[in-house]
Order: C-alpha cells, then sequence, then structure tokens
C-alpha cells in the first residue's frame, strides 16, 4: 500500500492524503490552504489526476473540499463520493474559496456525486473503505481504508468529546493519520466552553461571533444560553443540520431547536444587536463576517474569534493587532482526545495532519510511534 502526502502535513490547510491499493488509487479529500497562493494554494499531488480512480470527501470545509473544481480542471474525471450533506454544503465552500474561473467552469457536478452515509463500507477495486461519524459536522466521516493485508484509518477531522455531535469509534489500523490541528493543547473542550461563556456574559452590549456555517456553529449555540442573533442567510443550513438528528447527541436536538426558533434573524444592513451575533465564516475571509469584522472593528463592537485564523486573514490580522478576543472552542481534538483515538486504534504507527512542525514535535512525547519528519510531498509504502 502506497502512501502519498499531498497536503496539510507540516502545515494546515489542503488536506489530502492519496493511496495507492495494487489496482485502484484513491484521494483522500482535497483541500486548499487559505493564505497561499499558486501551487501552494492546492494538493500537491505526484503523477497529477489521471491516475486516481477516486476522490472521497469527507467534508465541506474549505480545507478538505476547496480544491474539488481545480481537480476537474486539472481533467480530473474519475469518480467523486461524499455524503448528501457535503454535497450539499460543498457549491458554497467552492464559491468562496476555489478559483473563480475554475467555479465558473467546473462547479460541483452533482450528478456525478456518488452518495454514502456515515457508517457504510464502500468498495473501489481492491481496497475496501469504512466510514464513520466524524463528531465535528453533520455528514462528516473518517476513512478506514484496508487492501486485505494492511489498513490505514485517515481521520480527517473529528471531534472525539463533542456535547453535540457523535463520534464512531475507529478500528484498530497498521497507520493512523490523525487530526493533529492542536497539538498537544490539554485545555477540555468544557473548559473553552465555560471560558466563552464568561467573555460573551461580560459584553452585554452585543459582540461579533465569526463562525464556519456548520459544525462550530451548532457547538456554540449549545453553551451560549441567552439571547442570540444569527445572520439570516445561515437559518436555513442550521436548522438543516439540527434535523439531521443521527449526527446529534439525542439531548442536544430539543435544545438546538429551541436556540435556534428564539434567534433573531439579522440582515445586512441592520443595527448591530445587543446580543452575541452569529455570522460566518469564521476567519472573516468569506461569507458575512466578511464585510461584518470591519463594520464591528470600525465602531468598536466586541468581537470573539474561537478558532483558527490562517496568517494574513483579517480575522488574525485584528486579533493581532489586539481588536479582537480569541478563546478556541474546541472542534478537533484536544491531547487527551487523540491519545484516546491513538490507543482505541492498537497504538499504530502515526502521522499527524493538520499542524505545524513545532506543535506537531510537542506531541512526539505523548504518542511514542508519531512520526514527525514527514511533510507534504512525501511518500512511502506501508509494508504487509
Amino acid at each position: 500500500m502506497r502512501i502519498d502526502l499531498c497536503g496539510g502535513f507540516g502545515e494546515k490547510g489542503r488536506t489530502s492524503v492519496a493511496i495507492s491499493g495494487s489496482d485502484q488509487r484513491i484521494l483522500l479529500d482535497a483541500g486548499i490552504k487559505v493564505g497561499a497562493s499558486g501551487a501552494e494554494y492546492y494538493p500537491a499531488l505526484p503523477g497529477g489526476v489521471d491516475d486516481i480512480d477516486a476522490v472521497l470527501i469527507s467534508h465541506a470545509h474549505e480545507d478538505h473540499v476547496g480544491a474539488l473544481s481545480w481537480l476537474l480542471a486539472q481533467g480530473y474525471r474519475g469518480r467523486i463520493l461524499m455524503t448528501a450533506e457535503t454535497r450539499e454544503e460543498a457549491p458554497a465552500t467552492l464559491g468562496a474559496y476555489a478559483d473563480p474561473n475554475d467555479f465558473r467552469r467546473f462547479p460541483l457536478p452533482e450528478e456525478r456525486i456518488e452518495l454514502f452515509e456515515p457508517g457504510d463500507s464502500l468498495t473501489i477495486g481492491g481496497l475496501t473503505i469504512a466510514t464513520g461519524r466524524s463528531g465535528h459536522v453533520v455528514g462528516g466521516v473518517w476513512f478506514a481504508v484496508d487492501d486485505g493485508s494492511r489498513k490505514v484509518v485517515y481521520s480527517a477531522d473529528v471531534v472525539p468529546d463533542s456535547s453535540v455531535f457523535v463520534m464512531d469509534a475507529m478500528p484498530p489500523c497498521d497507520l493512523l493519520v490523525f487530526d493533529a490541528s492542536y497539538g498537544a493543547d490539554p485545555v477540555s473542550g468544557a473548559a473553552r466552553a465555560k471560558a466563552i461563556a464568561e467573555w460573551v456574559a461580560t459584553r452585554p452590549g452585543g459582540c461579533l461571533l465569526p463562525t464556519p456555517l456548520s459544525g462550530r456553529s451548532l457547538e456554540l449555540m449549545a453553551i451560549l444560553p441567552g439571547p442570540i442573533a444569527i445572520h439570516a442567510a445561515m437559518r436555513a443550513s442550521l436548522a438543516a443540520q439540527i434535523e439531521a438528528t443521527s449526527a446529534l447527541h439525542p439531548a442536544m436536538v430539543p435544545l438546538l431547536r429551541r436556540r435556534l426558533a428564539d434567534a433573531c434573524d439579522w440582515h445586512d444592513g441592520d443595527p448591530l444587536p445587543p446580543c452575541p451575533l452569529f455570522a460566518d465564516d469564521g476567519m472573516g475571509k468569506a461569507g458575512p463576517s466578511a464585510t461584518l469584522l470591519l463594520r464591528a472593528d470600525a465602531v468598536g463592537y466586541p468581537v470573539l474569534l474561537t478558532g483558527h485564523l490562517p496568517a494574513g486573514s483579517p480575522g488574525e490580522m485584528l486579533q493581532a493587532a489586539g481588536r479582537a478576543g480569541w478563546i478556541r472552542m474546541p472542534t478537533h481534538p484536544t491531547l487527551s482526545g487523540n491519545l484516546a483515538i491513538w490507543e482505541g486504534a492498537g497504538r499504530p504507527k502515526a502521522l499527524g495532519h493538520s499542524c505545524l512542525p513545532d506543535a506537531l514535535q510537542e506531541l512526539a512525547p505523548h504518542m511514542p510511534s508519531l512520526r514527525t519528519d514527514l511533510r507534504t510531498g512525501a511518500s512511502f509504502t506501508l509494508a504487509p
């Protein structure tokens, strides 16, 4: 089994892994790298697209699906597999992050998409691919690829201890390619959630919470007990996520329904509300938050950023200047979560994606089988 690290190794963004069996080659995710340009914006594919038989997408965030139009523009004509929720959300992601010319010529080819459900087992040539719920977003999945002699688990983005989303346990494997987004961060999601709620409570005049449309928005909604406002364009998507009840912890469904029903719709041009205002995306790079960040900053309306901020993104620049707060709302595993995943997988050889080299080195003492030397562009063979 050959493994090609096409993006997201020693870096954050353009997450992509190619796996080759005896007769088939698959690409797991095809993301872009916010803040990069040129070739570094896209996955580094050895040999191009001609030898890829299938692309499987874990979820519709830009660092996992944002390069799909680019792949099609490069001539990719193979299979494309994803969940229904990912298919629903991907066009908006591509519209915001794909090259405009690529997206115009190669929008999401819905007639070519092959749908599967989390928990399904897929067969592509001699490869069997198990899937499971990721705990990260509705419709998000991990992949376990088996060629009959070796098994590789690619986690994509997961949250093993989300209070909102359910994550299925991953199987034992020979190689674990795991979500190392937070390095060795030991602070629990519950502690971060408490800090966010306290920060918001001390801003009774309202505040702006830039947030991705899927995933983190529901996590934030669940921890803020008071009134909230949402950009009106978010409502339909949030409602659909809440009604995808198989992805959520059962107790969360009625709570989130109530929170969404009670939320006020906010429209562009309205006065900034005296309560937390949700607007996507989470970094001010696209969507309503791109203009809202500027407006909030201009009038001194408090801003709290709660996720990854690529260098040079509007959110990162505002936070670096001391004009926005930042408290991580964990939507990836913290240290204890990743150690539990690794232990549950049988303490296999491990690679961390979506993590800068220094943060990955901090993980190494906790996970003896972790390789920290491999970067995007590396290839190796997992022998039987």
